[in-house]
């Protein structure tokens, strides 16, 4: 399989802002885009503490770290104009499913209005090329059609977080189509993944980091929906496709649209299954029982047909459900034995790109 074409010569010495750099993704991009040779500025409104990726591999260090809140209109067009990016990727968001439910404002102000925030600043700035607007494979309306979703199926949402990365969406084609349809104006995109895995995630109702928890606590894991089917994937497979995106969006307008990067069909497995996995590769015992508790609502089924993405971007994902999970059990190990983990992360993301053997 033919890896990425991540170019390099596309990402040196270019501007690039982040929003929400210091989260899981963020903070992957961030030590991608530090080694491709880029000028790389972050927006978020806090730091989590190790063992987070960012604090774990002193990734304040590595960028120009800025805290700001996305729903603050202002401290956003400030550091844009500072920053003056050429390079957009906007990640910043509230992340969490179960959360929204407990504070729906907060996942709006930040989804929705964040988004809008953004692409506001990037319009009065000006000088912008692209931007990837990261929503999530959950923005559409999900009836559980037993398929793939595709880019043209209906945005939706049941619940607040899902409806807030749906309307991000709209925010984002309303944007597109208003401010940025002229030649000389950014070209704009959204990409749409969820399900990621790898090391140094610790968000909260999240499968990895609640079995890592459990793991190091030497206690059962609580799992949910054990039966839940969902699109996993590594998460250097969705950002070698933003990274692509973007690289495109520079170029042309061709691709300003939504896009899928979701794994294989076959990657699309239960939740019991990568628990049991993971036990198998990893030297700490892990059981695990069903939560049988009263939560709320969530889908049985969620995958994503990543043709477009193939077809028009040549973007595969490098590693399948077996190489992720191997490389995010790796990643935990190299943490508990005190290895440096801007390293360790930086491995992974060269043995990535590396063409197969």
């Amino acid at each position: 399989m033919t890896p990425p074409s991540i170019d390099t010569k596309s990402w040196r010495g270019r501007r690039v802002l982040i929003t929400g750099h210091t989260g899981f993704k963020g903070s992957w991009l961030s030590i991608w885009l530090s080694a491709l040779g880029a000028e790389v500025t972050g927006l978020s409104d806090k730091v989590q503490p190790a063992p987070a990726l960012f604090a774990q591999a002193e990734l304040e260090q590595l960028v120009d770290h800025q805290i700001a809140d996305v729903r603050d209109a202002a401290a956003v067009h400030a550091i844009i104009e500072r920053a003056a990016p050429e390079v957009v990727f906007h990640l910043a968001a509230q992340p969490f499913v179960r959360r929204s439910f407990r504070e729906p404002l907060e996942t709006y102000e930040t989804n929705v209005m964040g988004t809008a925030n953004l692409l506001d600043g990037v319009r009065r700035a000006g000088g912008v090329g692209a931007v990837v607007v990261v929503t999530s494979d959950k923005c559409y309306e999900n009836n559980e059609p037993g398929r793939p979703f595709v880019e043209t199926d209906p945005i939706g949402g049941h619940d607040p977080y899902s409806n807030s990365k749906g309307a991000a969406e709209l925010v984002t084609d309303a944007f597109r189509r208003s401010y940025f349809s002229q030649a000389g104006t950014a070209n704009i995109a959204s990409a749409r993944a969820g399900n990621v895995i790898g090391g140094g995630d610790w968000g909260e109702d999240r499968l990895i980091p609640d079995v890592m928890r459990a793991a190091m606590a030497g206690q059962s894991v609580q799992i949910r929906r054990p039966e839940a089917v969902r699109p996993w994937q590594h998460v250097l497979n969705p950002l070698s496709g933003y990274l692509l995106l973007a690289q495109s969006l520079l170029e042309s307008d061709e691709h300003a649209a939504g896009w899928n990067f979701g794994p294989a069909a076959e990657d699309a497995r239960p939740v019991a299954f990568v628990v049991e996995r993971l036990a198998e590769l990893l030297p700490t015992t892990i059981e695990w029982e069903i939560d049988d508790g009263d939560h709320p609502h969530e889908a049985h089924f969620l995958s994503l047909d990543s043709s477009k993405a193939r077809e028009l971007l040549g973007w595969r994902p490098r590693w399948d459900l077996d190489a992720g999970l191997a490389a995010t059990a790796a990643w935990f190990e190299a943490l508990q034995s005190g290895q440096p983990m801007r390293r360790f992360s930086q491995n992974q993301i060269e043995a990535y790109t590396l063409p197969p053997a």
